[in-house]
């Protein structure tokens, strides 16, 4: 019986060595992230969101305990709640969102998980509440056309055991309509992985996502 026990333990701890890997994170996203494994901050974008077209892709490698959770935290550069940018020249407008994710097995190159509408996104900053506040001469948030509406983040939102299932599905969107540039072709992306938002590239501008990479 004893060395049942001792045997079965082996057995154990073998298996749970074996679900841990270390994994390769690809990211691109318009124009800022952080991004979490577990609830533990594995990464945030190295070009501040406040730099002018702040385009860039990230690469990093990471531990993992699969089943693993990945949460995402990404913004659309903005000036301010209005949801606008070069606000007071002639080029005040809205700009578009948008984010990519590839995980690889970084022992083997294999690919483990994508981002697809399998993700699910929560829009906690969506302006503004009208286009035509991008016509406005002195655009002033919460004014008028200029509204925008806050969500609280969650607690705990980037922990694993954090129930999302009442969040909406992300949206895929063509190369076309995001318009990656800026890091988006120095990856090889798999053609699996799709480029991912809420509904509204515009509006929407700052999300936060979740996604599990299986045993």
């Amino acid at each position: 019986m004893r060395t049942l026990i001792v045997a079965a333990l082996t057995l154990t701890a073998g298996m749970a060595a074996a679900e841990t890997q270390t994994l390769k994170a690809d990211i691109w996203v318009d124009n800022w992230f952080t991004m979490y494994a577990n609830g533990t901050l594995v990464i945030e974008d190295s070009v501040p969101i406040t730099t002018e077209r702040s385009f860039n892709s990230e690469t990093t490698t990471f531990p993992a305990d699969r089943p693993t959770t990945i949460a995402f935290e990404v913004k659309d550069f903005k000036e301010n709640d209005t949801g606008l940018e070069y606000i007071g020249t002639n080029r005040q407008q809205m700009g578009d969102g948008g984010m990519i994710a590839q995980f690889l097995d970084a022992a083997t190159g294999k690919t483990v998980a994508v981002t697809d509408a399998a993700v699910r996104c929560l829009v906690i900053q969506r302006a503004p509440i009208d286009r035509a506040c991008a016509k406005e001469s002195n655009p002033v948030a919460g004014e008028g056309a200029c509204g925008f509406v806050v969500t609280d983040t969650p607690a705990n939102w980037t922990a694993p055991d954090f129930d999302d299932s009442s969040w909406p599905a992300a949206v895929e969107h063509s190369a076309s309509e995001v318009g990656p540039k800026g890091g988006y072709d120095t990856i090889t992306w798999d053609p699996s992985a799709k480029l991912i938002w809420s509904e509204d590239l515009v509006q929407d501008n700052t999300l936060l996502c979740r996604m599990t990479i299986g045993e």
